[in-house]
């Protein structure tokens, strides 16, 4: 399968670890820092919630927060 979107994909997940060197707690960390960043700046972001699982049945069940 030749997909120029999956290429990208992969292209820029090679990116990612070529920058952090594989190195997931660095990762996460720019992640944090990008969080706390748009928080001073005003832009709400919404933590996942802590237990997806006892929400009532909705939709959101169905997200990535739902699967942990």
């Amino acid at each position: 399968m030749n997909d120029e979107i999956i290429a990208e994909v992969h292209a820029i997940k090679d990116a990612i670890g070529l920058k952090y060197a594989d190195n997931l707690g660095a990762l996460f960390d720019e992640l944090r820092r990008g969080e706390a960043e748009l928080k001073a700046a005003g832009v709400l972001v919404i933590d996942p919630p802590l237990d997806p699982a006892g929400l009532p049945n909705s939709a959101f069940q169905r997200t990535r927060f739902a699967h942990r």
